[in-house]
């Protein structure tokens, strides 16, 4: 689950495409809950310390962190990653 988490953050860094955050949440968080309730948990660990530290080191706001925690919680619960998926973003992702 770690594993799928650092592939979402590192393409998401690598893609550097505009509102495509959201997307590399989902997809993140998706992918390592497939692997099971040890991905699942590590996900939310995860998410969890990246959205605290956000919250309270980067001054990215509250509604941020919360449209963040939003996407993890959709990937890990299942749901398309696609649906944060923004427009003109590479196939390749």
């Amino acid at each position: 689950g770690a594993r799928d988490m650092y592939r979402a953050y590192r393409d998401m860094r690598e893609a550097n495409f505009k509102n495509s955050d959201k997307y590399f949440h989902a997809r993140g968080n998706y992918d390592a809950a497939r692997r099971g309730p040890g991905g699942a948990w590590a996900a939310r660990v995860i998410s969890d310390a990246r959205e605290l530290w956000q919250d309270r080191v980067s001054g990215r706001g509250a509604e941020d962190t919360r449209a963040d925690q939003e996407a993890n919680r959709w990937g890990r619960n299942g749901g398309d990653p696609n649906r944060y998926r923004p427009k003109g973003l590479p196939s390749k992702y």
